[in-house]
């Protein structure tokens, strides 16, 4: 089983003893460019793994929808893999994105010169560059594409496309779903985890309306095509709404 999502599930994933995490969160496996892609040398990826192996195993690594050719190279690995995409709004994303690497002191740009000059940074870069990993900002939240390429790769029903607020406002719900599509036992009962917590350094900051109306003007024709893709509902998405989030 290979995901897309946040570490929040994560976490609830780890809990349940049908399943078996890698030693390491974020593998980052079939994003490696290092990798020889013609003959991978898939003994890299199972020594993430322990040797005793009680139910399925599964990593979590969101940058797989995003990547280039990652879903081809699971798809290559294991056919039958079952991937879980945890969508928020892409304004939102961009935004939580844009904190942690400013955190990191990786990104010196402001967010509102990330999202518009800031862009221009990848047009030099080659495609598969993993400064494009930081810089997508915008490009991350085209949902509609990373959609198609899952459903172009896998068939529907390996597919599982769930909303980020509902897994924050009924986890229990949200995990019953997916332990359904998992085909596994319930999930063991668990208050909601919150494990991505704010940098200090980013505490206090907020997006100007400016950033989130150029969002709008960027991204709603394509969270409409994602919507109608996965059936999700996204209307009160700010992305859609043009309006300040709460």
């Amino acid at each position: 089983m290979q995901k897309g999502g946040t570490t929040t599930l994560d976490a609830f994933l780890c809990e349940h003893p049908e399943l078996t995490a890698a030693i390491v969160k974020e593998l980052h496996f079939f994003d490696d460019e290092t990798i020889d892609w013609n003959k991978p040398n898939y003994s890299k990826l199972e020594l993430h793994f322990t040797r005793s192996i009680n139910g399925e195993r599964f990593d979590v690594t969101p940058v797989y929808a995003y990547w280039p050719d990652s879903i081809e190279r699971i798809k290559a690995y294991n056919p039958r893999a079952k991937l879980i995409y945890i969508f928020r709004d892409p304004f939102d994303r961009a935004w939580s994105h844009w904190c942690m690497f400013h955190a990191r002191k990786i990104e010196d740009l402001s967010f509102a010169e990330a999202i518009r000059d800031g862009r221009k940074r990848m047009e030099s870069l080659p495609p598969k560059a993993e400064k494009r990993k930081v810089y997508s900002y915008v490009e991350r939240g085209l949902y509609a594409d990373q959609v198609r390429r899952a459903l172009a790769n896998f068939p529907r029903k390996q597919l599982l496309f769930l909303r980020f607020e509902d897994l924050i406002r009924d986890h229990r719900a949200t995990l019953a779903v997916i332990a359904q599509f998992l085909n596994i036992g319930p999930f063991p009962y668990s208050e909601l985890k919150r494990i991505n917590r704010r940098n200090p350094v980013t505490d206090g900051m907020k997006p100007a309306q400016a950033d989130r109306e150029l969002m709008y003007d960027l991204l709603r024709d394509d969270v409409l095509e994602f919507a109608r893709l996965t059936g999700l509902d996204v209307s009160n998405w700010a992305t859609v709404l043009r309006t300040p989030a709460d």
